[in-house]
């Protein structure tokens, strides 16, 4: 039976009746107001919404493989990705729809196809002749489980096997099952009583196409003779099987194991191994056997004809590179020999795995054992799979290894073998997103064009040093041709405090700067010393939010331990003594009164009189203290700012370091939102407690006020603002946590439950301190396990209202905060603030002209306005204070406020002001002009050429709707639900095809865009369900069509809403297929091609084919066909040039053959009239003779 919940419908009545009674229909202006005039010229046809592409490193990674000719690197993952890697600039993303693991990629080599194994025993083959591959055939076993997968060089036959031990064979052209099984039973001992296991190596003899080389798990491996169908050799070791390489001349082969061993065996040698080696295992005397060491997961056999160069023999055993792996180690780490040693045909032997057990805390290594040197790398991260990089496709001779492309858990490395100390080569791919976890993001299109090389050249000095010399290896496939010229930047913000600056142009993604927040701070150097970090107990320097000018280049982040840092952009290197710094206190209680219903909500324009509060003089920096009376913690901050005088290179430099302190044994909450303006000098940030407004220009906090504080007299909560406790007062000249003088202090500290205001008796006093004190001390706790809880998921998600109990919300949130019926966590979610905007507009009705001031949002859905007095320019602003006061205009919409902007008349954005960026550590001589120069505000708004009698219009996004404001009037010009059953995570006004629009992303999964002012809808698509928090936390849409969200830890995906960026967007996208020749096969030598000694070929075809093996049985794998087509198909299956060129030379050739054909046709006929004369002739010439005569 369906429940009957009365709360929703009476919240829903009330809502319906609040909207009837105040507000006008869903876009449509109020009656009697003036409706603006605006032409619109933004239409449904201009959106559509589609995935660009992904950036960051492959999350999860499981498999990995490369194309020796084409210069691709492929990377599949546990989530069924697949990433593809050319040049610096060519990548591509792929999704396999079952999301299953992928387990091993193979691709066919200068063919432009590739073969991924699944986890769910499915085959893949793609096409990556396209810019966007596509599956063209699918194969799912039903039967058995897929293990190993091999595809010889030059070859259509892939060898699969499987968990039960058999190998089948997969034709990839057609994707079909041979009848030719190798079943394990005929490959192992006949004597043999138990089962081998799983295959786990599959390789032919580079000398011998007709020998098959089968690994089985339990130490077994098997030469099979294709041709007769039964083992040649068959060896047996004690220890499980990892891997196992050949050598390049097919005599012998490595095998590693799970004891930590690698066994070296002749190929006709079944009996015993020629060599056992344990790389990492401690040599015992006596002969006896080493330790057992951890399993060696991998291992490679390659060969080189070069040998090794003078000074590239070391004369210690085992060299080990130094912590993280940093190229550039110093030189006198390591012990070089000045004398030639031939290492001619030495072999490479590279392995993963195989320390000892005794090795606590070393991290994952890859060992490189040449001739007698052995190089230990150490790496960061674990090791998943790695892959050497040789000159040659060819197995069947020496493969010449130059690099080891190495894939760890979250990072790719490549080290060059043929430099001396294995340097490693300098990633080009913007892999470093997740250097440190993101925590947020902002992404900026349409920037200034001096900005990126400005980032660029000081990003460039922060560049290490030591890598390899040579260019990056990986360089296959083409660029796009780009069709979108304008600047794009994405900003990321970290766990650890840094902020990356990013060049996103292009569909592409490159770092810029980088930009180390926690610098100012001092950090604690031992586990005791954490006395005030405690509203995290991990990453206290995390980034929370980020607000950014592009056009003056002020920065201002806030961190998770509730403090804030503004910068200043600078090229010049300068020292700065003494930190600038403020303690601000923001705390803020009210009394437990009930919230009013929805209906008795004011209306939307509440005029406000003279009840504003008196503007606040900037405040001295308080003097701190450490504790209040009562011994608990007071005034201090959560982190400790250096005292030491700090260098600050070129680029971003402090300006000012603001921090909330503790009050009364309480931390500070943290900050919920920030906004910076250059041309005012104002900083403004606020929490659930209230707000803060700094000049940082003058170095002082001009307002601190809670949130009822700017309702002044209008508060539609009828809450009762309460002081804090004596104990909470601060000390001398500090900072007041509220406008004084407007509530009269007895009613402040009465309980909310008291029923008499008499006071107790003393035992009653004593019992009840001590039952506030325990409560107290509880409470504390909580807060603090609670605070961590949310520190840690702060860089999953941070809502813009981080007071929501849960994201699955489906109810009215609007009538539920203010239900009367509300629980005690939700009495505990106070106001916060939610959303700031500095600009130019009308702060009253009775405006007659715009003025600066600033725009505040809650979480209740209330707009506040704060009126900014700024004095004039130049030497004045630096002397007179700024004046700020609420100005009583309060507004209401349904749900938290997200974002806020202004249009001008015609319906143009109107911009914040701001100033120019200058550099400001010049002489002041020098920069004496440009202040005379220099006007309040700098503004390129329309607004500041507008007449007295123009209006503007407020466009305002909640949680739930977004309205259109007429301003002065302060009517409601165009109203929009957006989501009932849903939220809004976020909302941009964004600028696209020469007009504006609203973007929002519900928790639902939908994109939605609305035109401005009409708010009429234009797109609603269905796209992403929220599925974690992260997206919400990192989702963003900007200009031109663009949005980012971080789709994984490691990955940003990118997207456009833009229907002219959709249809441009396979022009810009790389090439990941070029046609390049295949290299030509090893010279067999004359004394090999006249002795047989070289490399024998098979005739697969007819030893695999139907007519000759059968076919398959129908119930051990299904034939699935994709979405690739008939092209698709032709274009893996086809030779080593392009499709196209295939075609235009199959066309050749058929013109070339019709030619040949009507010369030949001709030639027949003059033949035929020669045969026909001279037939003729003979005839007449023998007409009249008698037979006798001939």
């Amino acid at each position: 039976m369906r429940k009957f919940n009365i709360r929703k419908v009476l919240d829903g009545l009330t809502a319906g009746s609040s909207s009837a009674s105040q507000q006008p229909p869903p876009q449509q202006h109020t009656p009697g107001s003036r409706e603006p005039e605006i032409q619109e010229t933004l239409q449904s046809e201009h959106f559509q919404l589609c995935k660009t592409v992904r950036h960051g490193f492959p999350y999860q990674p499981s498999a990995l493989a490369f194309d020796p000719v084409q210069k691709i690197l492929a990377v599949g993952t546990q989530t069924g990705a697949l990433r593809l890697f050319g040049r610096p600039g060519v990548e591509c993303y792929c999704q396999h729809d079952s999301g299953s693991a992928v387990i091993q990629l193979q691709f066919l080599i200068n063919e432009g196809a590739l073969v991924s194994a699944l986890a769910d025993d499915t085959l893949h083959l793609w096409n990556l002749r396209q810019k966007r591959p596509a599956i063209l055939h699918s194969l799912k076993f039903c039967r058995e489980r897929i293990t190993f997968c091999h595809l010889p060089f030059q070859s259509k036959w892939l060898y699969v096997g499987t968990e039960r031990g058999n190998i089948h064979i997969v034709n990839v052209e057609s994707f079909t099952l041979s009848g030719y099984v190798i079943m394990w039973n005929k490959a192992i001992e006949l004597s043999s009583k138990s089962h081998p296991g799983p295959i786990v190596h599959i390789s032919d003899n580079p000398m011998d196409e007709g020998k098959l080389l089968i690994g089985f798990e339990s130490g077994t491996v098997v030469l099979w003779d294709l041709k007769s169908k039964k083992g040649d050799y068959r060896y047996t070791y004690d220890e499980a099987i990892h891997s196992v390489a050949w050598h390049h001349e097919g005599k012998q082969f490595i095998c590693s194991h799970s004891d930590g061993t690698l066994t070296i065996w002749n190929v006709r040698s079944p009996a015993k191994p020629v060599q056992t080696i344990t790389p990492h295992g401690k040599q015992l005397k006596d002969g006896k056997k080493p330790e057992p060491c951890k399993p060696i997961l991998k291992v490679e056999f390659k060969t080189s004809r070069s040998g090794c160069r003078q000074g590239q023999v070391f004369n210690k055993k085992q060299l080990w590179m130094g912590s993280n792996f940093q190229a550039g180690t110093p030189l006198n780490s390591w012990e070089f020999c000045t004398t030639y040693r031939s290492l001619e045909e030495e072999p490479f032997i590279i392995l993963s795995g195989g320390l000892s057990y005794d090795t606590v805390g070393r991290r994952p290594c890859l060992t490189v054992m040449h001739g007698k040197s052995t190089a230990v790398l150490e790496m960061d991260y674990s090791i998943v799979d790695f892959l050497t990089l040789c000159e040659t496709p060819y197995t069947n001779d020496f493969q010449e290894p130059y690099a080891v492309v190495v894939l760890l858990e979250k990072d790719l490395v490549l080290i060059d073998l043929a430099q001396n100390g294995y340097p490693i080569f300098e990633n080009p791919y913007p892999l470093s997103i997740h250097e440190s976890p993101v925590t947020c993001c902002e992404y900026f299109a349409d920037c200034p064009v001096d900005l990126i090389p400005a980032l660029y050249s000081v990003g460039a000095r922060q560049k290490r040093q030591g890598y390899s010399k040579k260019e990056w290896p990986i360089n296959g496939g083409n660029w796009g041709l780009g069709a979108q010229s304008y600047p794009e930047i994405i900003i990321t913000g970290h766990a650890d405090g840094s902020v990356k600056f990013w060049d996103a142009s292009a569909i592409t993604l490159q770092v810029l700067y980088k930009l180390k927040t926690a610098k100012v701070f001092e950090k604690s150097r031992n586990k005791d010393d954490k006395p005030n970090t405690d509203i995290v107990d991990e990453d206290p320097y995390a980034i929370q939010i980020i607000s950014w000018c592009p056009e003056s280049r002020m920065l201002c982040i806030a961190g998770v331990s509730a403090h804030v840092i503004i910068y200043r952009f600078s090229k010049q290197e300068v020292i700065i003594e003494v930190i600038p710094m403020l303690e601000v206190r923001l705390l803020y209680e009210i009394n437990d009164v009930e919230s009013p219903e929805a209906e008795q909500a004011p209306p939307l324009s509440t005029p406000v009189g003279a009840t504003s509060p008196q503007p606040i003089p900037p405040q001295s920096h308080p003097s701190t203290s450490s504790s209040s009376s009562d011994g608990l913690r007071d005034n201090v901050p959560c982190l400790k700012v250096k005292n030491t005088p700090l260098k600050q290179s070129p680029g971003y430099q402090t300006e000012l370091v603001i921090q909330l302190v503790w009050v009364g044994g309480e931390p500070p909450q943290q900050i919920t939102s920030l906004a910076v303006n250059s041309s005012y000098g104002l900083v403004v940030f606020g929490n659930c407690n209230g707000i803060a407004i700094v000049d940082y220009l003058q170095k002082a906090v001009l307002l601190n006020l809670g949130t009822i504080e700017l309702y002044g007299s209008n508060d539609p909560y009828r809450r009762e603002p309460r002081s804090p406790r004596k104990s909470r007062q601060p000390s001398g000249a500090g900072l007041c946590d509220i406008n004084e003088g407007t509530v009269v202090p007895e009613d402040r500290c009465k309980s909310p439950t008291s029923g008499s205001s008499s006071p107790l008796n003393s035992d009653d006093e004593q019992k009840m301190n001590n039952f506030i004190e325990k409560v107290k001390t509880k409470s504390r706790k909580f807060s603090k396990m609670v605070a961590s809880d949310i520190a840690k998921m702060s860089r999953k998600l941070s809502l813009p209202t981080d007071l929501k109990p849960d994201l699955d919300v489906k109810d009215n949130s609007f009538s539920r905060s203010r239900s009367s019926s509300v629980t005690s966590i939700d009495k505990e979610s106070r106001e916060a603030i939610s959303a700031l905007h500095f600009c130019e507009t009308f702060t009253r009705k009775a405006d007659s002209s715009p003025s600066p001031c600033l725009w505040v949002g809650t979480t209740l859905g209330t707009v506040l306005v704060i009126a900014l007095n700024l004095p004039p320019g130049g030497e004045q602003r630096l002397l007179q204070p700024v004046i700020v006061s609420p100005s009583g205009t309060v507004l209401r919409l349904k749900g938290g406020i997200l974002r806020m902007a202004f249009l001008d008349t015609t319906g143009c954005l109107v911009p914040p002001a701001y100033e120019s960026w200058r550099e400001h550590n010049v002489p002041e001589e020098k920069d004496e002009k440009e202040k005379l120069k220099k006007k309040r505000p700098v503004s390129v708004s329309p607004s500041s050429s507008q007449e007295i009698n123009e209006n503007q219009y407020a466009v305002i996004c909640s949680e739930k709707q977004a309205k259109v404001i007429a301003l002065p009037t302060q009517n409601c010009a165009y109203k929009q639900n957006i989501t009932e059953t849903s939220f809004v995570l976020r909302g941009d006004i964004v600028a696209l095809s020469n007009s504006i629009c609203l973007a929002c992303f519900c928790a639902n999964g939908h994109i939605m865009t609305f035109s401005l002012p009409s708010l009429r809808p234009l797109l609603d698509v269905y796209y992403l369900p929220l599925t974690n928090m992260r997206i919400a936390r990192t989702f963003c849409f900007t200009n031109n069509g663009q949005a980012l969200y971080l789709v994984s830890p490691t990955e940003i995906q990118r997207l456009t809403y833009s229907q002219e960026t959709c249809e441009n967007l396979q022009e810009m996208l790389g090439e990941l297929f070029t046609p390049v020749e295949t290299p030509e096969a090893p010279n067999r030598g004359f004394f090999k091609g006249l002795f047989g000694g070289g490399a024998q070929s098979l005739d697969r075809e007819e030893l695999f084919g139907e007519s000759s093996s059968g076919k398959a049985s129908r119930s051990l794998a299904q034939h699935i066909p994709g979405p690739g087509g008939i092209e698709g198909v032709k274009g893996a299956a086809s030779g080593v040039v392009g499709e196209l060129a295939r075609a235009r030379l199959a066309l050749d050739e058929r013109g070339q053959k019709l030619g040949d054909l009507e010369e030949r046709t001709a030639a027949m006929l003059s033949s035929a009239d020669s045969f026909s004369k001279h037939a003729h002739e003979m005839m007449l010439k023998y007409k009249d003779k008698k037979w006798y005569q001939f």
